[in-house]
């Protein structure tokens, strides 16, 4: 899928309209795809050349917003500023991203 794609779909999450920090969005959702390979035990870059199952599209997109939100690293982001929504979120992004687990031995 195609990072404009992502792009698009995370400024929705997000509710964003401007495009001041696309940049910066863009970076966050590599570091969310590739968090998303390295834990479904996939190869670098292996979503540049398939295509992202639903359910970890949507731990992307809530991986990439969480790390807008919550740039400084300590809190849930703007709507839910505490640790507790933070961890949750992981919890989340984590359950999502075993659907589509390559589970090895």
């Amino acid at each position: 899928m195609a990072t404009v794609d992502l792009l698009s779909k995370v400024k929705m999450n997000l509710i964003l309209e401007h495009s001041q920090d696309d940049g910066l969005i863009t970076g966050f959702i590599s570091a969310a795809v590739s968090y998303a390979e390295s834990y479904q035990h996939l190869e670098a870059n292996y979503y540049q050349t398939h295509a992202i199952p639903p359910t970890t599209e949507q731990a992307i997109i809530m991986l990439s917003s969480h790390f807008y939100e919550s740039r400084d690293g300590s809190t849930g982001g703007f709507f839910a500023d505490n640790t507790n929504a933070a961890e949750q979120t992981w919890k989340t992004v984590n359950l999502l991203l075993r659907i589509d687990r390559n589970w090895k031995v």
